[in-house]
């Protein structure tokens, strides 16, 4: 397979049983229309424990295109996605979910943008209405959040789902952290980038396995991967707490010399107590957060293990 005329599609999945069929189905139609290049399909299984794997397997023997990275367990989507990363050859990439909530008809577009010399062609999402309002809300809270702390903007509303030439991988392929946010890597090279826009579809099977304390640590380990701004924010509100102390302090001691009349009342100062304690145990999680991302670097793990590569 040349590498020069491949693409190569990066799909990673977990209990897909459904889903994978009908995946396959619509790669092969896109397949079907692109004659320049051939796909090199990279399934990353991570630790299925439906059929998932054993369907794919029987697949795989009629189909020497598609590669089966089997991982020893569930290590997570961010390395299941670097694994497909690593393994992949081709001149340029395209992550996508087997759900098909990202259309694969998109990718001949992709191709198009990326031929006229675009390093990275960006899948954004112009509305998320076949979601369900709970989801809606949460990722339009996360994308604000994260481009006021991060300062991206440009990625709001972009998933994994995107074209990102070869180039551009083997600079990824050098960031070699532990705690990876792979929407956040995936862009930090920078690199030319242009966008296509589209409606997000529904499920076409199964189950999401994405519950929302998942997508809350998520996007809480995306905004403390590329920002230490929240560190900074503690350090300005206990520095505003010093000088409003001390304020505070003058004004008691101006009304007890000038007035004879101190403030009274015993839940106010409970309620001081006990906002600035719940201020000081919430700054110390951001702290414990930055300082346990350090201790697994540390360690210097694998991201992930492969246990079988199939064809």
């Amino acid at each position: 397979m040349s590498t020069s005329k491949t693409i190569s599609i990066i799909a990673p999945f977990f209990n897909e049983e459904e889903s994978l069929p009908i995946f396959l189905d619509e790669i092969s139609k896109v397949d079907d229309q692109t004659t320049n290049y051939n796909f090199e399909i990279i399934f990353i299984d991570d630790g299925s424990t439906d059929s998932s794997l054993n369907f794919l397997k029987k697949i795989a023997e009629n189909n020497k295109n598609i590669i089966i990275l089997e991982l020893s367990r569930n290590f997570g989507k961010e390395a299941a996605l670097t694994a497909g990363i690593d393994t992949a050859i081709g001149s340029a990439i395209i992550p996508i979910d087997v759900d098909l909530q990202d259309p694969p008809n998109l990718i001949n577009d992709m191709i198009k943008k990326w031929e006229s010399g675009f390093d990275i062609v960006l899948a954004k999402r112009n509305n998320r209405l076949n979601e369900n309002l709970l989801k809606r809300l949460s990722a339009s809270f996360f994308y604000k959040i994260y481009s006021l702390f991060v300062g991206d903007s440009k990625n709001s509303n972009v998933g994994d789902f995107r074209l990102i030439d070869r180039k551009v991988i083997d600079n990824i392929k050098n960031l070699k952290e532990k705690n990876r946010y792979m929407k956040g890597l995936l862009s930090w090279p920078g690199f030319s980038t242009s966008e296509i826009t589209y409606t997000r579809n529904k499920r076409k099977a199964g189950k999401t396995k994405f519950t929302f304390l998942k997508l809350l640590n998520l996007g809480f380990e995306g905004i403390t991967s590329f920002s230490i701004l929240p560190l900074k924010f503690f350090m300005f509100i206990g520095f505003t707490g010093i000088v409003l102390s001390v304020l505070f302090a003058i004004i008691i001691l101006l009304q007890k010399l000038l007035y004879d009349n101190f403030i009274e009342g015993y839940a106010f100062l409970i309620l001081l107590i006990l906002f600035f304690g719940s201020l000081q145990l919430f700054g110390i999680g951001i702290l414990g957060e930055y300082i346990g991302k350090i201790y697994i670097e540390t360690k210097n793990r694998p991201i992930y293990i492969i246990k079988n590569r199939y064809n």
